[in-house]
């Protein structure tokens, strides 16, 4: 009986390692097979759904080169058909269904500013609705179908020209912040003719010339780094409606030097509910509160709902008859979840219902009855789909943590919603209302996926120093054999509240790549994380290095204890925050062979000058560089301050255009370690930004893993 037992045991295992040889490894070039789904918006009867594809087809002529194309699509609800691009060549977004569904509105660059286009449904090319001169973004339809509000951009400059968004051609209340000059002489008046051997108006006038012609980059601003480089620009954006018919001219619904975001129309169609803030005495840059105001849609009565000193309110969704506003309302620190707010439209702040629930909240669409309110958060490792149910205010998790939902919407008694795991990347799902009976209805990836050797993650967990719950995931080698010992990747998180988890889509590529090449992997969510609560997001107050790294090293040493790794062949890879944990695990511990960092933080006092994250500084250390207490723990968290005990061999990427974390620190890091004589590696990406790894040049992409292996590899062979 025992020999029968183990005959059996042996042939499901043989049979087993066959099924695994018969697949493919994935490859660093399946990274140009993936096919995103996003954008995902069904028409009001439920009978459709519109959605984005996002594929990466080759760059012209170049065998090398690969660009990224954003594509409108759609599919029957029914089950009927497969999913139908609706458009081609140039790059198409934001879909927006008719209150009828017989159009789509969407969103494709023309003549250098993106534009609203509108499609039939029942054949026929898509037309240009807006030739405006500032662009447009963000479509939403009135519900009478008759009239489209969209967003635009507005240049400063051009808003103080602009006699219908600044009436009067007022000057705004706050002042530029340019030293020495106060009132009206801080803007350019336009009337001086420019001359340096003029006069002082004259010479300002000539100045300001240099700075139109780019010969001059002159720096008021607090906030003056984007993504990519420095800037002296500010801009606003308002909301303007225009009819459906081609050739309408748009009408501005908001004006002057307000900042508004997030528009709903109400039912009625007469009013938008927005949230933002109004212009104040203090510079935009400088106001971190945010209201909620209601505004008609001709621009008059413009009143403030919610709002208060210290406080974010956010998501303002409006149910279908009109009665209850759905919100968000936080502090204006980075590091907290905020709370669900609900409110009688005509209501007052102490009619607030408020519902529990310990995680951040987005998307949010209200059911057809308002019975639920639907939303999406991370998780615990993935991205559900949530409803809070209005009269008992209980939360209901409709999708599981072992997937991530990036999209959805509801119509009715559909739920349609794309769809990451571990076994495809991204896929279009239809369940009912209350998430059941979930089917897919795209095959984008499932084809050339199912022909890879794919490692599936375990889940455990640990009780970390504060008593919190960490969650970790192993990976093993795709090709894993019992008995034979692996090299193991320790891979952590950037933010430091992000969160990692199988329903994760930045992460799925290059975690099995590495499985493929014969390396485990293993990776967690430490205190700091998001996806866990408030008091886990804060656990990483004023420790950014110790703590953090106790919780991913355990994850490492239980790892390890299973016996299957070589802890000859530990390394570690990171991005962002990760980057510096990175740095700061090995000024401290010697165990891995081999380290990768990514667009790092090095330096805590110089981040704060040179990334436009820089209020991570303030928000997570108690205060700036200059202050004595606040100084004291960014000196001692701060990873440069330790890099002569680093000894592990070390690369380092960083993109020379990332001005979120800035670059100048992993420079003094690369400097530091080349005059200490220790076997450290730089490598700079042309023109790429903090997203690199995520939405970057794709040869860039592959170009950085391909180069991270290639560097483990010379130490752990």
């Amino acid at each position: 009986m025992r020999k029968s037992a183990w005959i059996i045991i042996i042939l499901l295992f043989t049979q087993s390692l066959f099924a695994r040889q018969g697949k493919d490894p994935v490859k660093v070039t399946d990274m140009l097979k993936i096919k995103s789904v996003g954008g995902v918006t069904l028409s009001n009867d439920g009978s459709k759904a519109a959605f984005i594809l996002t594929t990466i087809e080759p760059d012209g002529d170049s065998k090398l080169d690969h660009k990224y194309v954003n594509q409108v699509w759609s599919v029957a609800t029914d089950g009927s058909s497969q999913p139908k691009q609706l458009t081609s060549k140039e790059n198409a977004s934001q879909p927006a269904w008719s209150p009828d569904g017989k159009q789509l509105a969407f969103v494709r660059a023309a003549d250098g500013k993106t534009q609203l286009f509108l499609l039939p449904l029942d054949g026929g090319e898509a037309i240009q609705l807006t030739k405006f001169k500032y662009g447009a973004f963000n479509p939403k339809w009135s519900p009478n179908g008759k009239q489209i509000l969209f967003a635009a951009s507005i240049p400063l400059k051009e808003l103080l020209k602009d006699s219908l968004l600044d009436p009067g051609k007022a000057y705004p209340k706050w002042s530029t912040e340019k030293p020495g000059i106060d009132g009206s002489a801080q803007w350019p008046s336009g009337h001086s003719k420019a001359d340096p051997d003029g006069s002082l108006d004259e010479v300002r006038a000539y100045l300001d010339n240099n700075v139109t012609d780019k010969k001059a980059r002159v720096i008021n601003k607090l906030n003056f780094q984007d993504e990519m480089n420095i800037s002296s620009d500010m801009s606003f954006t308002h909301y303007f409606i225009v009819n459906t018919t081609p050739g309408a001219t748009p009408v501005p619904v908001t004006r002057g030097f307000n900042r508004f975001n997030n528009v709903d129309f109400t039912p009625d169609g007469r009013q938008l509910v927005l949230s933002g803030n109004m212009e104040s005495e203090q510079n935009p840059d400088r106001v971190l509160e945010s209201g909620i105001y209601m505004i008609d849609t001709d621009g008059s009565n413009l009143k403030k709902i919610l709002g208060e000193k210290d406080k974010v309110y956010s998501s303002p969704r409006i149910s279908p008859s009109g009665k209850w506003l759905a919100f968000q309302v936080g502090t204006t620190s980075f590091v907290n979840v905020p709370t669900l707010g609900i409110l009688p439209v005509n209501g007052t702040e102490k009619d607030i219902i408020t519902i529990p629930f310990d995680r951040s909240k987005g998307g949010f669409v209200w059911s057809n009855d308002e019975k639920y309110l639907y939303f999406g958060t991370q998780s615990n490792g993935g991205a559900p789909v949530y409803r809070a149910d209005i009269k008992t205010r209980q939360v209901e998790q409709l999708t599981d943590f072992n997937s991530g939902a990036g999209s959805f919407d509801l119509a009715g008694n559909k739920l349609v919603f794309s769809k990451t795991e571990v076994a495809n990347p991204s896929e279009l799902y239809l369940a009912d209302a209350a998430g059941k009976n979930a089917k897919r209805i795209s095959q984008f990836n499932q084809g050339w996926v199912q022909g890879k050797q794919l490692s599936i993650p375990e889940k455990k967990t640990f009780v970390n120093s504060k008593g919190l719950t960490v969650e970790y995931w192993i990976m093993k080698p795709s090709n894993y054999v019992v008995g034979r010992k692996y090299p193991l990747l320790l891979e952590i998180h950037g933010g430091p509240s992000a969160m990692w988890g199988p329903g994760e889509s930045s992460m799925w590529h290059e975690y099995q790549f590495f499985c493929s090449k014969g390396y485990g992997v293993v990776y967690c969510n430490p205190r700091g994380s998001g996806g866990y609560g408030q008091e886990f997001l804060r656990a990483n107050i004023k420790d950014w290095g110790a703590g953090p790294t106790s919780d991913v090293l355990t994850a490492l040493d239980k790892t390890v204890a299973e016996g299957w790794a070589d802890t000859s062949k530990l390394v570690v890879s990171g991005g962002s925050y990760a980057g510096y944990l990175v740095a700061w695990i090995i000024g401290h511990d010697k165990r891995f062979k081999a380290a990768c960092s990514q667009r790092g933080v090095y330096d805590l006092n110089t981040f704060f000058g040179e990334g436009n994250a820089w209020r991570l500084v303030p928000n997570y250390f108690g205060g700036y560089p200059w202050e004595t207490a606040p100084r004291e723990v960014l000196e001692r968290e701060s990873p440069i301050n330790y890099v002569q005990n680093i000894t592990t061999p070390y690369i380092i990427f960083h993109g020379d255009n990332d001005r979120r974390t800035g670059f100048v620190q992993s420079e003094m890091l690369y400097r530091s370690l080349k005059v200490l004589n220790r076997p450290v590696e730089y490598v700079r990406h042309p023109n790429a930004t903090h997203e690199i790894t995520r939405s970057g040049d794709n040869r860039q992409r592959m170009d950085q893993m391909l180069r991270t292996w290639e560097f483990f590899e010379r130490y752990v062979k």
